[in-house]
């Protein structure tokens, strides 16, 4: 059994090799011609060594990466690096195409090196700034190197050339012959990519004064290739400022620069290989799901932590089967397809919990996998703690409401017995005294007239007082006709000319009963302390509220208190309490000398 377990762990190690023996075949056979045609411009076998060293370096990085982290694109740029290495080489053939194809293409490898210093570790540039150097690289190579290549005559001038080659050539794209404009456009194109270097190379340093040390860390391979890249610049600016100065010492120099370089695609492969930099991002998420992000922003948020664009996080409650960030469900990997489930529990329960479908490779680093699993459940709890936590906000919310409903039906109630019982006693009371005075004759004793008259008086100004009572604890026509009709009869009360513009339509009792008193309590304030001479009241509907507003052109200077604490009159304070109780909101704009405006947003529903 174990060598059965044996047999098929290394079946499945070769099967993840498998795709990739194209490209090996496609290396060998790119350094192959590239030495073929450094040998024909005069190279060495050190040279050779050392050139096919340096590209299959590259390019050998580059599969190993791809099988090991095939979500990861830095592998692609590790093995397009190696192949674009040999492309200048192509310049030794006579075959005027290929010296063609080399001349245009002589500086592609930079480019490529570019984009993979921008993109490492995580395969894909994090910023537009960042996206347009790479666009900008490889636009330079397609553009100016097309013009570069339209103006090259290598039989004019072969030291244009790296290979200094006086018997390469001719060249298929060469058009124009204009040598002083050559070296204009030669100069012009180098220090564009003298230029282009010096502004990746502040990126990286953006990129790693702005990063953890656990990042710089990771890091540490594209400096080792910027180190590199820059002593091509110092190269380049030393050539281009003294070209016949330099001596023997220019091979010297691509010596150990060539030697150097086999050194980087095996560090960017160890750095891209320890995904030390994941598990540092994975820790930078604890710190994200502590805002509470949404279902899409964490899957987002993982995918571009753990290099897998098709990286699927499905939730699951209540025993449902897991669904995405869409409500779609998520299905289960199928097995060959290179991806593996992750499921994660929760102490919820059997049916909740989420599944990670993600990338095999993943699955290789445990400690990673841990903690994006442990994240993952805090995130979930996270999530319930808030939903349970909003869902006791909503009942506390509710809890003043329920109270100020039953206390307007207690009111409601009450102003019913006023009206329905006192009230009609006392008039019947006063029917029954009119009709003793009409009875009494016209020698009736004078003073049991009078006694009977102040009676009378006194029980109507009882009666005045008490239907002005019922009508304090709750009017009885906005039961019956409604907040418009109620307004209006409050206006015609007022001793300040009041307009009133309300919209048609009835509200929930609650809401009703609140605006009629947020106005009643606005109108009082505006004649008593606001000095009005006019007031406009306007009640509309906006969405799922009910928005009423009373203005004056009064002496302003009203506010709101800051806290239930503060000094100061209690009116406004009460309205901003009776607004709330109902779940509104209560603002007053009040300049000095410019009136005053209290508006209210009562939700209806």
């Amino acid at each position: 059994m174990r060598r059965d377990a044996a047999r098929e762990g290394g079946g499945r190690r070769l099967d993840g090799w498998r795709p990739v023996v194209p490209w090996g075949v496609a290396a060998l056979g790119a350094g192959g011609c590239g030495a073929w045609g450094y040998a024909l411009a005069g190279a060495g076998p050190a040279d050779l060594v050392r050139d096919l060293s340096v590209g299959w370096a590259f390019a050998v990085s580059g599969m190993v990466a791809r099988v090991r982290r095939p979500a990861n694109r830095t592998g692609l740029l590790l093995y397009a690096e190696g192949l674009t290495w040999f492309l200048g080489n192509l310049q030794g053939f006579p075959v005027p195409l290929l010296f063609a194809a080399g001349a245009w293409g002589e500086a592609l490898n930079l480019a490529v090196l570019a984009h993979l210093l921008l993109v490492f570790p995580d395969g894909r540039a994090a910023t537009v700034g960042e996206r347009r150097l790479v666009v900008a690289g490889y636009a330079l190579v397609a553009v100016g190197g097309l013009v570069r290549a339209l103006l090259y005559d290598p039989a004019a001038d072969s030291a244009s050339s790296y290979l200094s080659c006086a018997r390469c050539g001719p060249n298929a794209l060469f058009l124009i012959d204009a040598p002083g404009l050559f070296d204009a456009v030669d100069v012009v194109y180098r220090w564009a990519g003298v230029v282009l270097t010096v502004l990746v190379t502040l990126t990286m340093v953006r990129r790693w004064r702005a990063g953890s040390p656990a990042r710089r860390r990771i890091l540490l391979p594209s400096w080792v290739a910027v180190g590199l890249t820059l002593s091509f610049v110092g190269w380049e600016v030393l050539y281009l400022l003294a070209p016949e100065g330099l001596g023997g010492a220019d091979a010297v120099v691509t010596v150990l620069s060539d030697v150097s370089q086999v050194a980087v695609p095996v560090v960017f492969l160890a750095g891209l290989l320890r995904m030390r930099l994941r598990r540092a991002s994975v820790g930078d998420l604890v710190l994200t799901v502590g805002r509470s992000p949404g279902h899409g922003e964490v899957q987002d948020m993982l995918r571009r932590t753990l290099g897998d664009p098709e990286l699927a996080l499905g939730v699951r409650a209540g025993g449902r089967d897991p669904v995405d960030p869409d409500g779609r469900p998520v299905p289960a990997p199928v097995p060959p397809a290179g991806r593996d489930r992750t499921v994660l529990r929760v102490d919820e329960g059997p049916g909740s919990g989420a599944v990670l479908d993600h990338d095999r490779s993943l699955g290789e680093d445990t400690e990673l996998m841990t903690a994006v699993a442990e994240v993952v459940r805090l995130w979930l709890r996270d999530r319930r703690l808030r939903a349970e936590a909003d869902d006791q906000a909503d009942r506390a919310r509710a809890v003043p409401r329920r109270i100020l409903q039953a206390a307007y039906e207690e009111r409601r109630k009450l102003e019913r017995d006023l009206h329905d019982g006192a009230q009609t006693r006392m008039l019947y009371t006063l029917m029954t005294l009119r009709r003793l005075d009409t009875r009494l004759a016209e020698e009736a004793d004078p003073e049991l007239r009078s006694t009977v008259a102040e009676a009378e008086q006194s029980l109507r100004q009882s009666l005045e007082e008490l239907r002005n009572l019922a009508r304090g604890i709750h009017p009885e026509v906005l039961a019956r006709a409604g907040l418009g009709a109620a307004l209006t009869s409050l206006a015609e009360q007022c001793p300040v000319p009041v307009t009133v513009e309300a919209a048609p339509g009835r509200r929930p009792a609650v809401v009703e009963t609140t605006a009629y008193f947020l106005v009643s309590e606005a109108l009082a304030n505006a004649v008593k302390h606001a000095a009005a001479r006019r007031i406009r009241v306007g009640v509309r509907p906006a969405g799922a509220f009910l928005v009423v507003e009373v203005v004056d052109d009064g002496v302003g200077g009203a506010r709101l208190p800051d806290d239930a604490s503060a000094p100061g009159g209690t009116g406004l304070k009460g309205l901003a309490d009776r607004v709330a109780a109902v779940g509104g909101r209560l603002t007053v704009s009040s300049p000095r000398g410019e009136g005053t405006r209290i508006r209210a947003e009562l939700p209806c529903a």
